[in-house]
C-alpha cells in the first residue's frame, strides 16, 4: 500500500470481520534501519497479518527504498516453518525471473526473500521465526 496500509487494514476488518494477528510499524524495526527513516515514515506499516476466515493476508506500506508503482502493490506470500522448503520455493521461483531481495536472514525471519517470477508475479517467501538461523 502506498502509505495507506492502516486505512486498508481497517477497511478489511470492517468488510470481512478480519482479525489482526500481527502488526509492526517501520519505526518498530531494527534501530539501524529506523535511524534512516524520516519522522513521517515511522508509523508506516512494515508488516501485518490479518486472518479472514481460514485465510491469512499480509498488508504493508511500500518501504521508502522501494518506490510505489502500479503493478507492485500486490504480491503473493509463501510462508513455511522449514528453511529447506523456503529455499526450494525461492530457487524455483527465481528461475527465469528476477531477484528483488536475496534470500537471507532478517529481523523477522531466519530466511526471507522476494522474487518476480518469469510471469512477472511478485512472491515474498519466508520462514517463520521458529527455525534456526540459515
Amino acid at each position: 500500500m502506498d502509505k495507506r496500509a492502516k486505512e486498508a487494514i481497517k477497511y478489511y476488518q470492517e468488510a470481512s470481520n478480519a482479525k489482526i494477528i500481527f502488526m509492526q510499524t517501520l519505526g518498530e524495526g531494527l534501530k539501524d534501519e529506523v535511524s534512516k527513516l524520516k519522522e513521517n515514515q515511522l508509523g508506516l506499516i512494515a508488516h501485518s497479518i490479518l486472518k479472514i476466515g481460514e485465510t491469512e493476508i499480509m498488508i504493508s506500506d511500500t518501504t521508502p527504498s522501494v518506490p510505489f508503482q502500479k503493478g507492485n502493490q500486490v504480491s503473493i506470500y509463501i510462508t513455511s516453518n522449514d528453511i529447506s522448503i523456503t529455499k526450494q520455493f525461492y530457487k524455483k521461483l527465481k528461475e527465469d525471473g528476477k531477484v528483488n531481495i536475496e534470500l537471507n536472514e532478517s529481523h523477522f525471519s531466519p530466511a526471507y526473500g522476494m522474487v518476480t517470477d518469469k510471469f512477472r508475479v511478485i512472491f515474498q517467501i519466508f520462514t517463520t521465526r521458529k527455525q534456526t538461523k540459515l
